[in-house]
């Protein structure tokens, strides 16, 4: 009987401790503050960022090459990969320019070769095998970059015709590498078909919404049932904390580590950003202050990760790759709070982003061939005009 009881009371605590200790990671912590960064700090390391973009956009007007490898590389089948890694590249540094040509006339001339190879190349975008899918990445941010140009001059009737029809296009082609279940991921290990089979993943579903988002606003029709596909394959992956799975082939395992807030940090975010846009109530102002509130009390959780050169080898599972991803998605959200609420939160990213900047005038996070630091520096420098 003693033992019995002992063992009771032994199970009792370790439930108890246990419980306190989940309770504990769901309750939002609070960054301390931090100092709003002065507006020269904010001008020059967009200066230098651009400068940067400037400075190695390739000849052919796109950013990113192949040549720089390392011992360990992501899986790439030639070329359709390659093709796909620059088109989303080269959109992400169109993006950043364009939103900072206003006060920097020099970039305008980079912003035309970079849209001149968009136009040449998006068209023939395709998955380059059976398994790997990245031109679902290429097509969400192309998007982005088309209707960002379609608000730049010339506003001939003739180039906008071009754009939206490009736009279109992306919108077909993501409407045929959706995944059976809606959403999308960029790897199909399974059948190999058409329609790929493989489960999506939050994050890249999220990014497409977002995109799908900007298109709308432009004036383009999407899709209503692909639209709502895609939100309910990320609803699937919430959990009730408002951390987010890494993708629906884990939902049985929803704490593991790289399901937990930990694990989410880097795209709780764009998925509390791609619902909100499309209507999901849940999505209030105090979730999202939540979401930014755990990216900055935690950001070495996320920091920790960045510039390992390999995948998901941190803590919570979490890879260098989610690193500005994350924080620009962040930037992001911090737009939909009330004007009054922004500034906590932007001096805490600018704290985060001018303290990395690289001597090079680049931001990066993960050794990736020769994308990352352009991929890296459009984050930041999309994250930081959002800070002023």
């Amino acid at each position: 009987m003693r033992l019995r009881t002992l063992a009771c009371l032994t199970l009792g605590l370790a439930l108890a401790v246990t419980s306190r200790a989940l309770g504990a990671e769901e309750a939002a912590p609070k960054p301390k503050p931090a100092p709003p960064p002065s507006a020269e700090e904010l001008e020059r390391a967009l200066d230098r960022g651009a400068a940067f973009l400037l400075r190695i956009q390739n000849r052919d007007g796109s950013w990113g090459t192949a040549r720089r490898t390392k011992d360990l590389n992501i899986y790439a089948p030639v070329p359709g990969a390659h093709l796909a890694f620059r088109s989303a590249v080269t959109s992400l540094c169109v993006m950043a320019l364009t939103e900072l040509e206003g006060a920097r006339p020099q970039v305008g001339s980079a912003i035309d070769r970079g849209e001149r190879w968009l136009f040449e190349n998006l068209p023939r975008l395709r998955r380059a095998t059976g398994d790997a899918l990245y031109n679902v990445w290429g097509h969400g941010y192309a998007i982005q970059a088309l209707a960002r140009l379609a608000r730049r001059p010339p506003q001939d009737e003739a180039r906008l015709r071009k754009v939206r029809n490009l736009i279109a296009g992306q919108v077909d082609l993501l409407g045929r590498y959706e995944t059976v279940d809606g959403g999308w991921g960029y790897y199909d290990f399974n059948a190999h078909t058409q329609k790929p089979t493989a489960d999506s993943t939050s994050f890249t579903t999220a990014t497409i919404l977002v995109a799908f988002a900007e298109a709308r606003d432009l004036g383009s029709t999407l899709p209503e049932k692909l639209v709502k596909r895609a939100a309910d394959s990320i609803v699937r992956q919430r959990k009730p904390d408002f951390s987010y799975l890494y993708g629906e082939y884990l939902k049985w395992r929803p704490m593991r580590g790289i399901n937990r807030q930990g694990g989410s940090l880097g795209r709780s975010q764009a998925c509390n950003l791609a619902l909100r846009l499309w209507g999901d109530r849940a999505i209030t102002d105090e979730v999202m202050k939540t979401a930014l509130d755990r990216l900055f009390a935690r950001n070495l959780w996320l920091d920790i990760g960045r510039k390992r050169p390999i995948p998901h080898e941190s803590w919570f599972q979490v890879a260098g790759y989610f690193f500005y991803y994350g924080h620009y998605y962040a930037a992001l959200c911090l737009e939909k709070l009330p004007p009054a609420e922004r500034p906590e939160y932007q001096a805490h990213l600018a704290a985060v982003l001018l303290r990395l900047q690289e001597k090079d005038g680049s931001w990066w996070d993960f050794p990736f061939y020769d994308y990352h630091q352009p991929y890296g520096t459009a984050y930041a420098l999309l994250a930081l005009r959002r800070c002023r």
